[in-house]
């Protein structure tokens, strides 16, 4: 998990510098340090109070804010507004306050001599690695404006893709949390008073009711009880389990391998693959760091490890495009265009329009999974219900017959 760790460190100059990271440990610390070329003397573990990570969580930078700022901060250096005032004028302007302190904080670092990438880096929780180095390589390049406009857009393309997969993910959620609801409350509270006047009435039930009426009972009892602390139990479980690589790994794969929602996630793992390697590219970053960033952030340990495959084939010679082949998680069709993006030299824009053509893919993947779960949905909610409704008055036109 990542940890806060505050560190201090001397430069080649021997000037003190202090600072905080997130990282996964401290030798992780210690490796980016000294890229920076900063000799580290102290790094400890920063414990936070519970009040500052509730903070935290109520003031966390979302993608828009970072998506206004990166326009805002464009559209200055593009006037010609010096990089320290442009990001003063930002750091007061901005609403969310933790971005406005963090944007305070890089101001300063860039005053003392750091470049504006390198003063991102020290925020990884709200600057991702592929902001800093696409910002590193528009600084070198001299086109930092247009990199952060490139940023921008690649920022709203993502956030719109996540929409779209938590759109098609809450939406059946909902309706089956609510029909399983319904169905709890009827059985706990509207069962048990048929239940009672059948047991006054007495004779012979028929086999849907007792099986209704047991059900009933079990729910109503310890069987409730047990239900309830077997989901939280199954939720606990698939928590901790993500926390470990092997756990990521194995639920990952299960995800991809789902009948229906596996093809929309392959589908969002080969936009957001495609997407991100064609923008870092087009940047200028180097094409073996584009791939380990890339692989940082494809959300899904499955096909990070494809990507970092593919970056150790790549750094041994070969084309992206030869290992992309024997992958089990990209298409065919998506390798012959990388293989054609990268025999004509224009693999950043060939990239770019598989990520396009997947984006659309998505939008009819969720189209479908929406338009197939609703019918079953309803008859699922329907079935249920109609089956606990005719067991209740089997046995009441039972008595109406005998009374005739």
């Amino acid at each position: 998990m990542p940890t806060l760790f505050q560190w201090s460190g001397k430069t080649s100059q021997g000037t003190i510098q202090k600072g905080e990271l997130t990282a996964n440990s401290k030798e992780e610390v210690i490796s980016y340090l000294r890229k920076q070329r900063i000799v580290p003397t102290i790094i400890t573990q920063k414990q936070k109070a519970a009040f500052d990570i509730l903070k935290g969580i109520r003031s966390g930078v979302k993608d828009k804010d970072i998506v206004i700022f990166t326009r805002q901060f464009a559209t200055m250096i593009d006037a010609g507004l010096p990089l320290v005032q442009a990001l003063e004028i930002l750091s007061q302007q901005t609403e969310n306050k933790t971005l406005a302190n963090v944007l305070n904080e890089i101001k300063i670092d860039v005053e003392g001599g750091s470049t504006f990438a390198d003063a991102l880096k020290k925020h990884p929780r709200i600057f991702s690695d592929l902001y800093a180095n696409m910002v590193s390589a528009g600084e070198s390049g001299g086109i930092l404006d247009t990199i952060l406009n490139r940023l921008a857009g690649y920022i709203e393309k993502a956030m719109k893709l996540k929409s779209k997969v938590k759109g098609a993910m809450i939406y059946p959620s909902v309706i089956v949390s609510v029909a399983v609801l319904v169905i709890w409350i009827i059985m706990v509270k509207v069962v048990p008073t048929f239940a009672a006047m059948f047991t006054k009435l007495g004779g012979t039930l028929p086999l849907p009711t007792l099986i209704v009426m047991k059900m009933s009972n079990f729910l109503g009892g310890i069987g409730g009880l047990i239900v309830v602390a077997c989901i939280i139990g199954l939720v606990v479980f698939i928590t901790f389990t993500r926390r470990t690589e092997n756990g990521k790994r194995v639920t990952d794969r299960i995800l991809l391998r789902l009948p229906v929602f596996g093809i929309l996630l392959r589908k969002v793992a080969v936009s957001k693959f495609t997407r991100t390697l064609g923008t870092l590219i087009g940047s200028g970053v180097p094409i073996l760091e584009g791939l380990d960033i890339t692989a940082k952030t494809a959300g899904n340990k499955v096909v990070e490890d494809e990507v970092l495959h593919i970056r150790q084939a790549v750094s041994e010679g070969k084309t992206i495009a030869e290992p992309l082949a024997k992958s089990k998680v990209f298409p065919p069709m998506v390798t012959q265009m990388i293989a054609v993006g990268e025999s004509t030299g224009a693999i950043d824009t060939m990239l770019s329009k598989i990520a396009d053509f997947y984006d659309d893919e998505v939008d009819q993947a969720v189209n479908n999974l929406t338009a197939m779960l609703e019918p079953i949905i309803m008859v699922f909610l329907g079935g249920a219900i109609g089956f606990i409704v005719i067991a209740m008055y089997m046995p009441i036109f039972k008595l109406i017959t005998i009374i005739k």
